[in-house]
Parts: C-alpha cells; sequence; structure tokens
C-alpha cells in the first residue's frame, strides 16, 4: 500500500503500541482541540457584539456546515494521499489563515472577517478529520487499539472542558485577536506533533485508473452497505450518540429547572459525569486490552441504558449526580471501545472513507437528537422522552452483539484496495 508500519515487533512476538508517536497524538489533539474551542467560544461572543443572535447564527453555520460537507471529501484524500501530506499541507494552511485573522480582526470591527476565517476553517478541518482519525490504528495493533482509544478520548472529554473557559478568559484578557493567536499556536503544536506522528508514513502508490477523489467521497456509505459489520459497528455508536445529546442539553435543564434544583445542579451532575468517564477511559488506557471486548461493548451498553432510565426517575439532585458519575464510568470504557471495534471492522485501505462518514454521524448526531426528541416531549414529556432516549441507547449493545456475532470483517482483496484507493493523479490538494 505504500505506507510504512509505524509498529513493528521481533519476530515472533507481537507488534507493540508506538507509545512516544501516541503520545504526540495525544499532545498535538490536545493543544489544537483546545485553541479550536477557546476560537469558537471567542468568535460566538464577538459576534453576539456585532450583531446579536443573527450574527452568532452566521458564523456558527460558516464554522460548522463547510466542515460536514468536506468530511466525505476528506476521507477519499486522507485514502488517496495519506495522512501525512493531508495533515500538514492542511495545518500549515490554518495556521496562516488564523495569523491572517488576527492581523485583520486587530484592525477592524466588522463581522466579515469572523465569517471568512470561520467558513476556512471550517474548510480545512473537514478536509484533516478523517486523516486525523486514521492515524491511531496506524499507531496501535489491534489488540492494543482500545488502550491507544481511551487514551485519546480522555483528550476529547478535557478539550471543551479546559478550551471553553480559556475562550472566555481571552476574550477578556485581549479580545478576538488574542484567541485567535492561541488557536494559531494550538495549530503549530500540533503540525509538528502530526510530522512526527507521520513520519514514514508515505503516500499511497499511485494506480494508472480508478475513481475520482469527487465519486470516492462516498465511498464510506459504500462501505456500510457492503460489510454487515462495519455496518452494525456504525449503528451501535450512532445510537449511543443520539441516545446521550438530548438528555445532556436539554432534559437535564428542564428537569433541574422544574424541581427547582437551579443551574448549579446540572453543573454538578455534568461534572460527575465526566469526572466518571475521565476515570474510566484512563483505566482503558492501561486495561482495556485485558477486558473481554463483549463486556466492554455489551455488557457496559446495556448498564449505560439503565443508568440513562434511573436518571430520568431518581428523586433527588444528589443521586441524580450519583447516577451520572456511575454512568459516566460505563461510557469511559464504552466510547473508545465502541470507536475500537468500528475501526478494527474496517477493510484494509478504507480507513479514510470510513472514519469520514463516522465523523459525520458524530456531527449530525447533535441537531438530529434534538430535531427528534424536542417535538416528541411536548407529547410524552421530559421524563417520558428521557426514558425513551434510554431505550433507544439500549440499540447500541444490541447492534454490538451483532457485529460481535458476525465474527471478524472480510478482508477486502488486495486488487480491489489498491484500484479504490489510489485513483488516477489528480490536481485536488490542500
Amino acid at each position: 500500500m505504500g505506507t510504512t508500519p509505524t509498529t513493528s515487533a521481533p519476530a515472533g512476538r507481537e507488534p507493540a503500541v508506538d507509545w512516544r508517536r501516541v503520545s504526540s497524538l495525544v499532545i498535538g489533539q490536545a493543544a489544537v482541540q483546545a485553541g479550536s474551542f477557546a476560537l469558537l467560544i471567542a468568535m460566538s461572543w464577538t459576534a453576539v457584539q456585532l450583531g446579536g443572535r443573527e450574527a452568532v447564527t452566521y458564523v456558527t453555520l460558516s464554522a460548522t456546515l463547510p466542515r460536514a460537507l468536506l468530511l466525505l471529501f476528506g476521507g477519499a484524500l486522507a485514502d488517496a494521499l495519506g495522512p501525512r501530506a493531508v495533515l500538514l499541507r492542511a495545518t500549515g494552511v490554518r495556521v496562516l489563515v488564523l495569523a491572517v485573522g488576527v492581523a485583520v480582526t486587530a484592525t477592524t470591527e466588522s463581522l466579515w472577517p469572523l465569517i471568512a476565517v470561520a467558513l476556512v476553517d471550517g474548510v480545512l478541518l473537514g478536509l484533516t478529520g478523517p486523516a486525523s482519525g486514521v492515524l491511531l490504528p496506524r499507531l496501535a495493533p489491534q489488540d492494543q487499539l482500545g488502550r491507544a482509544n481511551s487514551l485519546f478520548s480522555m483528550v476529547l472529554r478535557l478539550a471543551p472542558i479546559a478550551g471553553s473557559p480559556l475562550g472566555a478568559w481571552l476574550v477578556v484578557v485581549g479580545g478576538l485577536p488574542v484567541a485567535m493567536t492561541a488557536a494559531a499556536a494550538g495549530c503549530v503544536v500540533w503540525l509538528a506533533c502530526a510530522a512526527h506522528v507521520t513520519h514514514g508514513m508515505s503516500r499511497p502508490e499511485p494506480a494508472p485508473q480508478g475513481p475520482s477523489l469527487l465519486r470516492r467521497s462516498g465511498d464510506g456509505f459504500r462501505l456500510l452497505a457492503a460489510h454487515p459489520r462495519l455496518r452494525w459497528m456504525f449503528v451501535a455508536c450512532f445510537c449511543m450518540d443520539l441516545a446521550f445529546l438530548w438528555p445532556a442539553e436539554v432534559a437535564l435543564p428542564l428537569r433541574a429547572a422544574d424541581e427547582g434544583w437551579g443551574v448549579g445542579a446540572v453543573a454538578m451532575v455534568l461534572s460527575v459525569f465526566g469526572a466518571g468517564a475521565l476515570a474510566s477511559a484512563a483505566l482503558g488506557a492501561a486495561l482495556a486490552h485485558r477486558i473481554p471486548t463483549h463486556t466492554k461493548l455489551v455488557v457496559t451498553g446495556v448498564g449505560l441504558a439503565a443508568g440513562m432510565a434511573a436518571m430520568a426517575l431518581v428523586p433527588s439532585p444528589l443521586v441524580l449526580a450519583g447516577t451520572a458519575g456511575a454512568v459516566g464510568l460505563l461510557s469511559g470504557l464504552n466510547g473508545p471501545a465502541l470507536v475500537t471495534a468500528y475501526q478494527q471492522a474496517v477493510p484494509e485501505g478504507r480507513m479514510g472513507a470510513a472514519m469520514s462518514t463516522f465523523a459525520l454521524s458524530g456531527i449530525g448526531a447533535a441537531p438530529l437528537s434534538l430535531a427528534v426528541f424536542s417535538p416528541v416531549s411536548l407529547s410524552l414529556g421530559v421524563t417520558g422522552t428521557w426514558l425513551l432516549c434510554a431505550g433507544l441507547a439500549l440499540l447500541s449493545p444490541v447492534a454490538a452483539a451483532v457485529a460481535l456475532r458476525g465474527g471478524t470483517a472480510p478482508a477486502t482483496p488486495r486488487a480491489d484496495v489498491r484500484a479504490r484507493t489510489a485513483p488516477e493523479p489528480t490536481a485536488t490538494s490542500v
């Protein structure tokens, strides 16, 4: 495939995790994601000052829509050019865009620079998202991939916790230009780490003929249609994301208000949940390879559904927080295990396309959850809809059990991999 493996071991031994590169990946992603969350908060606040709710809507749409639309193309690009070429070029361009944004926003108080920066930044994040997603499976053998994903999930959970207050503080200290500078600095750290992580990952060999990159943007959906185990793991991941978002974003604040618990109860519940998830993710980073797959996917999934149902019925904020902590503990094991099982089901050479679809489902779960369950709650009420979400969460371990029963995903024939992952030479680049 033209890609130098980054994990190796002497003959007769199982390959080991390349922890040096995994650590670089985690550090770089921590820096860039914290900077991105800080920038998002700073841009939203600045937009409010410049044009109110309408301005925030424009900035948010400029940041999110291009990212979602470009994810599928980014997956095809990662498979065709390799993650190194995509990440280094696009991240380098992102540093330049943010530097220009700093200069422009420091000299003018207008909404259009925010929209322009959000638009270009969203495009670049869409292109690089799948390329980032293919790295961990290259750095860890399949039996150790769960540990690496558990470690990485800690970064994903900590980034908004650290980045959101950082963005608010930077706006107070120096305004949007300072926040953009911090985001650019995070990109520089990620650029250096990505160069280390992807060293030796060469570009796939081009084939004389093959489908265009535009056509290959739909490969992620074709993969789901062709590979049952991958499809069931996608369903398991999507159902859990869809079930969790409405209770956390809408039901929890509504119940706290109805019961007279106050906003402090919401913060306490979410904090305890996050602490539980972080603790179990740390445990998974050390011991995930020793925990049976069925336990991580099915047993914890059933526990999550039961815990969500209990959260809808408990009588006090303290009991609710304790239940949320238990749910967080299960989530910290279940989430990385779902991602790992999904990655392990991807046929050889198709990780970019598969991860682009996976990332798109994660981005789409939030608005879909709100759009589906908010109208339902008008009929069922908050508690009834919360219990409905718990029932939906139960579909996740069911789908995971079906995927596990199917055994190992069939390998894609070598000739087919070559034809699909290396299209004819194209001028498309980042």
